[in-house]
């Protein structure tokens, strides 16, 4: 199986896709590894993950003491420093890149260190197994819907990781890098539904920037096994995209909402937000394919490309707007992923 007695490092490991890719990864349906490496700069959250994973309320300094001798082991570095990445890439076999700056108001307000962290992050890892002919099989790089034909500095950075990581396969063509590309994760840190959640606790207000705004609904399930498909199956420089229904967020908080009289209060578009989600560019229709209930979006470069018999999956964009859940359907998809109670 893929991570049987594999090293594997997750960048950004203390997300909240991390984690979720780390307990599937620690679960062995992808078989057995030798090590799982979380690697970020936030001691906090590393503790608490620590203190998660062996199912401690608390604990004193010694969890640590054997960090390095566990399955699961933790390190301090930041992808934006290529020392402390070659110390740990050094010691890999299959390199997850969730490290990210993805908060879009934030990205427009501090651009560089957007640059930083989305892009001089994943040239680091490149340069990294390039220079030092590391012998890392696959890079799997997350990317965003924002990265579809960008308007904010959060989709521009994450729009030229993607081409970082689908060059790479022509300057280090010893390792395969791969990467995923998907909308909002319902309920990750910083999405509408913990807002929205937070909100009607308080009795609101719940704010919605525009009427007409629709996003596509995943669940971190849902990404998570988009990122260990494309892991799994993906050739060098193909995207991963995920097919999941879509809703108007004015329907989301209506149907959280349900019978309570609380309000709603718009507020107006946010610097550097969509109106709609796309996952996939009416110019990258041509060469996308599905696989496996994704649509994979072939690399650009000549090079990379490969002869096949497979039609192209899509004849325009893949948007958020085009197939709405109607609110029957959107109320029970929320039901089931737990986010509002039946009847």
């Amino acid at each position: 199986m893929l991570l049987d007695g594999k090293r594997v490092l997750i960048t950004g490991g203390t997300g909240s896709l991390g984690q979720a890719l780390a307990r599937r990864i620690l679960g062995n349906e992808f078989g057995s590894p030798e090590k799982v490496i979380i690697f970020s700069r936030d001691e906090a959250k590393q503790h608490a993950m620590r203190l998660d994973h062996q199912c401690l309320q608390s604990a004193t300094d010694e969890v640590i003491y054997h960090n390095l001798e566990k399955v699961l082991e933790f390190r301090i570095g930041d992808v934006r420093d290529y020392d402390s990445l070659a110390s740990v890439l050094r010691e890999v076999d299959i390199v997850f890149n969730a490290a990210a700056l993805k908060q879009v108001p934030t990205c427009e307000y501090f651009p560089y260190e957007a640059v930083r962290t989305n892009i001089d992050g994943p040239q680091n890892i490149v340069h990294v197994i390039r220079q030092l002919g590391l012998p890392v099989e696959t890079v799997v790089g997350i990317s965003t819907d924002k990265a579809c034909k960008p308007i904010n500095v959060m989709g521009m950075t994450k729009a030229i990781q993607e081409r970082i990581f689908i060059t790479a396969n022509l300057r280090a063509p010893k390792t395969r890098f791969t990467c995923v590309r998907y909308g909002n994760v319902l309920a990750s840190r910083g999405s509408v539904i913990p807002l929205f959640q937070e909100q009607i606790l308080a009795g609101g207000p719940v704010t919605i920037t525009l009427k007409e705004m629709t996003r596509f609904l995943l669940s971190l399930d849902r990404a998570v096994d988009t990122v260990l498909a494309a892991a799994t199956q993906a050739e060098r420089g193909e995207t991963y995209v995920p097919r999941v229904p879509s809703a108007r967020v004015l329907d989301v908080a209506t149907a959280m909402i349900g019978t309570r009289e609380i309000p709603i209060r718009y507020t107006g578009i946010r610097p550097g937000e969509k109106i709609h989600e796309i996952l996939v560019s009416e110019e990258e229709c041509f060469r996308t394919i599905e696989r496996d209930g994704y649509y994979v979006i072939r690399p650009i470069l000549p090079e990379l490309q490969r002869t096949g018999s497979e039609a192209a999956a899509l004849t325009t964009e893949y948007s958020s707007k085009d197939s709405p859940l109607d609110q029957k359907a959107l109320r029970s998809l929320l039901i089931s992923a737990g986010f509002i109670a039946e009847g």
